[in-house]
């Protein structure tokens, strides 16, 4: 499929060739699902924890003898039925992060790439190169764009100029192509990718 290539101005200054199996492929939305779920599952902490009567601090030693006392046989100060025991049953940490198979983590992505090439939401720029940086100059230059509400800006590593000017907006995220994902490509409007990055991309989607 043929995209169009434009300025930092929005001029059209040509044209792209990227693979319909990439940007032109069918949608499937349950793919989204799936990764979506495993990733903020993978980003859950999971490090709840309670402390069992090996975990408090306390004496080891038998609270008294065994028999004659007329008291119930008693074995530790740190049981749970005591004040300032460990707790009985007690939560442990817990891994809760997973993957998807590799088919299904490229089939999600390519899904979510076409579907904004498919709504017109894909920008593809010749170049991301700013002269300074400047958020305000980087916000004006999005405004440009018609992709001020949020937007994710993908170029290859490196451009530091870009990356500076963008981290305090709110709205706006930069990532290399090799970090693209498709939690933040659906939570954003817009994707905008320098040419270099759009084949970039693509390699990674046919590999």
């Amino acid at each position: 499929m043929k995209v169009t290539v434009y300025n930092l101005k929005r001029e059209q200054v040509g044209e792209l060739d990227l693979s319909d199996e990439v940007f032109g492929t069918e949608v499937k939305e349950h793919l989204f699902y799936e990764v979506v779920k495993a990733q903020l599952a993978s980003r859950r902490s999971g490090t709840k924890a309670t402390k069992e009567r090996s975990a408090v601090a306390g004496s080891t030693k038998k609270l008294y003898r065994q028999k004659g006392t007329g008291r119930a046989r008693q074995g530790s100060i740190r049981a749970p039925h005591h004040a300032g025991g460990g707790m009985a049953h007690a939560l442990e940490p817990k891994d809760w992060s997973y993957r998807p198979p590799r088919k299904v983590r490229i089939g999600a992505l390519k899904s979510a790439l076409s579907l904004f090439a498919k709504e017109g939401r894909l920008i593809v720029l010749d170049s991301l190169e700013v002269s300074e940086i400047k958020t305000k100059a980087i916000a004006a230059t999005l405004t440009t764009l018609q992709a001020d509400r949020k937007s994710l800006v993908v170029d290859t590593a490196g451009n530091d100029k870009l990356v500076k000017s963008l981290r305090n907006l709110e709205n706006h995220q930069y990532l290399p192509p090799e970090g693209v994902n498709v939690y933040d490509l659906l939570r954003h409007d817009h994707l905008i990718v320098s040419r270099d990055a759009a084949k970039a991309l693509e390699a990674r989607c046919l590999r």
